[in-house]
């Protein structure tokens, strides 16, 4: 390494705007603030699972509303609720709204979830000037690192391996082309053209021609300007078949970084992520592991984060790998984490907030076993897992026993919002290897009984079942490999299996001496 760590963490403080002093004023701000209430900026299951780690901290719980959301299950879970406006989604994504939420129900702190204002430095910021706690990374570090060409440079700064990548493409159209067209000649299809403030698996595109860069350039541009607010592309080699592997970290605002080992992310449908696994069974135990998990902790020390993150990366089929981006914030797949490491990233980050110092040492991380997280979503997948908005959920029922963790906001009667995401529950499996995982999660999807909207659980038993997956032979383009896990039957809607949990809701109904 031919630049100091501090050197590089003081280079990206004065490129970003945060001095020094400004750190130390910062720090000396949290380690005075005293937790007691926190307000959970988000709805459904993740405000749910925010809201248990903070009463298992022995603090109080807000959870805020639109109104489609006046029945959900988020608000029975908190101490109390604040209804912010009609919705919908548009008073979710007010940070005035929410920041006078936080202030009337005299909460010292925001919980942003992921999603939503997780991403947006701007809740950061307001929570800094209103005196609030923000249990995240701060302003300037969503900001910057939100920026995959801020990220970049700081990883390479360290000699951190990045995709080649060309330079951010000129607004102009014309230009943009040209110089897309140049960086493709050079490395050859497939490129990725991708939004500079894309995150999360959107904003991207992977180009296969000449003729579909030109097409895709000014749509993706507009769709950029729409989604992000920011209309900047840059493109990036493609790397076939690679798998995505990603690194949970922690930080404090002592110095200290750790990691919780790996997830493998790579099967995926348009970059979103469908199945999640940890820790990651294509690179378990090899050198490249312990080169990434290395990789993930010094990008996060250079940059100068603080709090839970991800630190993402691509492997290709020769196991060499390349810095992708960070996530600012909790990822949706923190419960595989949490299942084989026996850590609870939520408390983590709340106490990381507050200023103390983390309780966990690097020695005495220690993944064991495997996990696996699907989310369970009323959708179609036979009809590119179209949602099934507005349909009520007649008969529910979980599977439980060993192994097995649901974080939900799905109940018998709960109708399947128009307004928001199609996720019921996802489902997390535990296993003390492979085949056990395997096999628990196999049966817990068939223990389910749902009636009402289609779901992607036949299409998830179908995909256990495959023997590529199996054999851990998975990357981001198996979907496509396999149309073959859409060839299913609709095992959730099984008549006997609904006639059973019908007549058992309707015994429970006429029996006095029934729990």
């Amino acid at each position: 390494m031919s630049i100091s760590e501090e050197a590089v963490r003081n280079i990206f403080r004065i490129a970003s705007g945060v001095s020094t002093s400004g750190q130390i004023k910062r720090d000396k701000l949290m380690k005075e603030k005293k937790i007691k209430k926190v307000l959970i900026a988000n709805r459904g299951e993740i405000a749910i699972r925010i809201c248990r780690a903070i009463h298992e901290e022995g603090l109080k719980a807000v959870a805020i509303y639109e109104t489609p959301d006046q029945e959900s299950r988020h608000l029975r879970e908190a101490d109390e609720s604040i209804w912010i406006g009609d919705g919908p989604r548009k008073d979710y994504l007010d940070i005035d709204k929410v920041i006078w939420a936080a202030k009337k129900t005299e909460c010292q702190a925001i919980h942003p979830g992921y999603g939503f204002l997780a991403e947006n430095p701007d809740l950061a910021k307001a929570c800094e000037e209103e005196g609030l706690i923000f249990i995240g990374p701060n302003y300037k570090a969503i900001k910057d690192l939100g920026d995959k060409t801020i990220a970049r440079s700081i990883a390479e700064s360290v000699r951190i391996p990045v995709i080649p990548a060309g330079k951010v493409l000129p607004r102009e159209e014309e230009s943009a082309l040209e110089k897309a067209l140049q960086f493709s000649k050079e490395e050859g299809f497939p490129v990725m053209l991708k939004a500079v403030a894309g995150g999360g698996g959107r904003g991207i595109r992977k180009i296969e021609t000449e003729e579909e860069l030109k097409l895709q350039l000014p749509i993706a541009a507009k769709e950029a300007k729409s989604a992000f607010g920011d209309e900047k592309l840059y493109l990036e080699k493609g790397i076939k078949r690679p798998r995505h592997v990603e690194v949970q970290i922690l930080a404090d605002h002592h110095g200290n970084v750790i990691h919780l080992g790996t997830r493998d992310c790579s099967i995926q449908r348009r970059h979103q992520k469908l199945v999640e696994i940890a820790p990651a069974p294509t690179i378990l135990g090899s050198e490249v592991e312990k080169k990434i998990c290395e990789a993930a902790v010094l990008f996060a020390k250079v940059s100068g984060y603080r709090n839970a993150g991800t630190v993402e990366f691509l492997v290709d089929q020769e196991n060499n790998f390349y810095f992708l981006e960070i996530n600012t914030r909790l990822q949706v797949e923190h419960t595989v984490t949490e299942l084989v490491t026996g850590i609870d990233i939520v408390r983590r980050q709340i106490r990381i907030a507050e200023g103390m110092s983390l309780d966990i040492t690097q020695d005495e991380v220690v993944c064991k076993g495997s996990a696996i997280e699907m989310r369970i979503n009323a959708e179609d997948p036979k009809r590119d897992f179209a949602p099934e908005s507005g349909k009520v959920v007649s008969v529910y029922q979980s599977p439980g026993g060993p192994g097995i963790r649901l974080d939900g906001t799905v109940y018998q009667g709960y109708k399947v919002p128009k307004e928001y995401d199609s996720l019921l529950v996802k489902l997390s499996v535990y296993g003390f290897d492979w085949n056990e995982m395997i096999s628990r999660a196999v049966r817990a999807l068939k223990d389910f009984i749902i009636v009402g909207p289609k779901t992607t659980i036949p299409f998830y038993l179908r995909l256990l079942q495959e023997k590529e997956f199996l054999e851990k032979k998975f990357d981001t383009e198996y979907i496509d490999r396999h149309p073959e896990l859409f060839d299913y039957k609709p095992l959730e809607r099984e008549e006997a299996k609904i006639a059973k949990a019908i007549a058992m809701i309707h015994h429970t109904k006429h029996n006095p001496f029934s729990m």
